[in-house]
């Protein structure tokens, strides 16, 4: 069989059939209590939304793989995988048992760490977990999320569309990796606010933020249908919650005065979940054009936004202006979308701003290794 490795400070990765000897290994079930799911799973569960996954705390590491259901995309899922809070890696899964080898063992002095998997795509991102199989004398333990948790809400400029590691190179995850946050993404590239049908997207985000699945169940065989979301599923809830969105409602004709009413709906709704949580609104950086001029939407409406809840009595809620914050050389140039140095400039500038606002970065992870 062809193995494919991955090589990433000791770590090797490959997807390949498990042997007789996995009989003997810790088999997880997929509703064992110490796996720590995030991000919308349904019931099977399978994946949802960019950046949905689990995280493991395991005593005595030394091998890991995933046993997934017929549900996972095929003929692969891209997930990234990251050891010990370190970057997340590129790994391809697919139906069947894939194992996650380690050159190096990872017992002795350091016997605990904590695995963190979660889909990269902003589509073809479903994964169907069956179990988890452990190495012999390996051993789940709690795992502890951080006190801060950031809600992530926007579309293909925050999910990572166009990057080769997806939502793990975009400036939600790695805003929420400098602050040791916990992080969840709903973002659906091509989708308006507005429920309205948008570049392939069934409904808007003033819709589908409250379904378990992405738009992406539209097109599904096996689960062409939507299901309330529980946000009582977010452990932890989240302490920020953070709005990037408008591109695509401007680009579907939907009109400022409009759209404000919208973005203020919606607000309200988020609201009845969220009762007092910090939430920031970003406006547009806008369409960069090769000879520097910027292309801007909804001019003065995220203004407008803010001060309407303020005038309701919310001042829990922020304007983050992002103007100027992306030049041409931060996008590709065939679409205008965020590369790699643009998303991780974007992230770094996010990372200021809420220092000067007053959130410092948590000094260790909760949970330790």
């Amino acid at each position: 069989m062809l193995k494919t490795f991955i090589g990433f400070l000791g770590l090797a990765v490959a997807a390949l059939c498990a042997s007789s000897s996995t009989l003997q290994n810790v088999v997880v079930p997929k509703d064992h209590p110490l796996i720590f799911f995030h991000g919308r799973w349904d019931k099977s569960p399978e994946t949802w939304w960019a950046g949905s996954g689990f995280k493991l705390h395991v005593e005595n590491l030394q091998s890991l793989s995933l046993s997934l259901g017929n549900h996972t995309t095929t003929p692969l899922a891209s997930i990234g995988v990251s050891v010990d809070y370190e970057p997340f890696v590129t790994v391809n899964v697919s139906v069947g048992t894939n194992t996650i080898i380690f050159e190096k063992s990872l017992t002795g002095a350091k016997a605990k760490s904590v695995v963190r998997i979660n889909v990269e795509g902003w589509q073809n991102n479903r994964i169907n977990l069956e179990n988890i199989i452990l190495n012999p004398g390996a051993r789940l333990l709690p795992y502890t999320p951080s006190r801060l948790a950031f809600q992530f809400i926007g579309d293909s400029l925050s999910a990572g569309q166009f990057l080769p590691q997806g939502v793990d190179q975009a400036w939600p995850i790695l805003t929420g990796e400098y602050v040791k946050a916990e992080h969840i993404v709903n973002a659906q590239s091509g989708a308006a606010l507005t429920d309205i049908v948008s570049f392939g997207n069934q409904h808007g985000l003033s819709f589908q933020f409250f379904r378990t699945e992405d738009t992406g169940y539209y097109f599904t065989t096996d689960h062409n249908f939507t299901t309330p979301w529980e946000f009582r599923r977010d452990v932890p809830p989240a302490t920020h919650v953070v709005i990037h969105i408008g591109a695509n409602d401007s680009s579907q004709n939907v009109t400022q005065a409009a759209f404000i009413e919208t973005f203020l709906n919606f607000l309200s709704r988020l609201r009845t979940i969220y009762h007092t949580q910090p939430i920031f609104v970003f406006t547009p950086w806008g369409w960069l054009n090769a000879g520097g001029t910027v292309s801007q939407y909804y001019p003065d409406a995220y203004q407008q936004i803010v001060d309407g809840r303020h005038r309701l009595g919310d001042r829990n809620v922020f304007l983050v202006n992002t103007t100027g914050w992306v030049t041409f050389a931060d996008v590709f140039p065939d679409n205008q979308h965020p590369n790699v140095a643009g998303h991780a400039k974007i992230a770094g500038l996010f990372e200021k701003w809420l220092e000067q606002w007053g959130l410092q970065p948590e000094i260790l992870w909760s949970t330790p290794i």
